[in-house]
């Protein structure tokens, strides 16, 4: 099925970004703290370059769907979720918060596979460019659920299950989209909006505060990677 093996690629990244929160890998928190700011970048040049303009084009009630995406993820994080940001957690928190924080992130990471599976429903180019969108914010995703769980007092084994949860979310996501028919189609206008609020209301305020040029830098960076990787797909056809 088109867009399975890149599905399972990005779910991978939630483990291997909880995996360097159970390891201690400061150096490797710091280089995934720096793909907050490039994802978030490369995120917000796919959504309104690529994926808001192809929903549209579809016609109908895109936008509904693209509002309903941006503030079902909100709903999910900010309002049922009493504690919850992008990154790591040092401080503890109460159990339940971290359940909640799970579950707010289990819808976010299954519209992360209908984007992969929409993209490829419409074009081998946007599946890919949708699926390194996705990835990009995949690693701070499993540092997220994972620092979380510990914080919560959970154990390093549960704190993984997590994380691989969220990957299996976005695997269901991908699955559901080819084979429900309403889901493929609206699922690219409603991952648009829930791409939207990731990369501009989760990760921009996690590093827009800090001081320094990296970070800026790695955002303006994330937005012309994508022009580059876009150019890249499209050479083979020139």
């Amino acid at each position: 099925m088109t867009g399975t093996f890149y599905a399972l690629l990005a779910a991978l990244g939630n483990v291997i970004g909880a995996a360097a929160v159970l390891q201690g890998r400061r150096r490797g928190l710091d280089v995934i703290a720096t793909f907050v700011a490039f994802g978030a970048g490369f995120m917000l040049a796919v959504t309104l370059l690529e994926v808001v303009p192809e929903a549209l084009a579809r016609g109908g009630v895109a936008p509904a769907y693209i509002l309903a995406g941006y503030l079902a993820v909100h709903l999910a994080q900010h309002v049922f979720v009493p504690h919850f940001h992008f990154g790591e957690e040092t401080h503890s928190v109460d159990p339940a918060a971290a359940v909640s924080a799970l579950l707010g992130l289990l819808l976010h990471t299954f519209f992360d596979g209908v984007a992969i599976a929409s993209g490829f429903l419409v074009s081998p180019q946007l599946g890919m460019v949708l699926f390194a969108a996705v990835l990009l914010h995949k690693l701070p995703e499993g540092v997220t659920m994972a620092s979380l769980m510990l914080a919560a007092g959970q154990s390093r084994g549960r704190a993984l299950g997590a994380a691989a949860a969220l990957g299996a979310a976005t695997v269901l996501g991908l699955l559901l989209t080819y084979w429900a028919a309403p889901l493929a189609r609206h699922g690219l206008a409603i991952s648009a909006g829930v791409t939207l609020y990731v990369a501009a209301s989760n990760l921009v305020p996690e590093f827009q505060a800090k001081r320094g040029w990296r970070m800026p830098i790695a955002f303006f960076g994330g937005a012309a990677g994508f022009l580059a990787t876009r150019l890249l797909l499209e050479w083979p056809a020139r």
